[in-house]
């Protein structure tokens, strides 16, 4: 007696297609936090204004505020250009390196 063999067809499951993922880029990094006063001192790489949405981010932090108030050489500023640094009343504790991203 012989056997038949049967061939199976090979059916192959289709990938499902992943969607890119958006990166988003940091504005700007915590240089220095001053605990007793509650400011973060940061850096940005962009020009901020007052009333920007910002989320702090870093090991241990993830918070988001609306910037109310920034200062430089103890004196308001309603924009921070680009490589300035500038005092921020913080709502939550911050750490030095922590990065800021812009809400949107």
């Amino acid at each position: 007696m012989k056997k038949k063999v049967i061939k199976k067809k090979v059916v192959k499951k289709a990938k499902p297609k992943v969607k890119a993922i958006k990166r988003e880029k940091p504005i700007g990094a915590v240089t220095h936090f001053y605990g007793n006063i509650e400011v973060a001192i940061v850096k940005f790489k962009k020009l901020v204004k007052v009333g920007v949405k910002v989320n702090f981010r870093g090991a241990t932090t993830d918070f988001e505020q609306v910037i109310k108030e920034m200062q430089y050489n103890h004196k308001s500023v309603p924009v921070a250009k680009k490589g300035q640094d500038v005092g921020i009343k913080v709502d939550d504790k911050v750490r030095q390196g922590d990065e800021v991203y812009e809400v949107k």
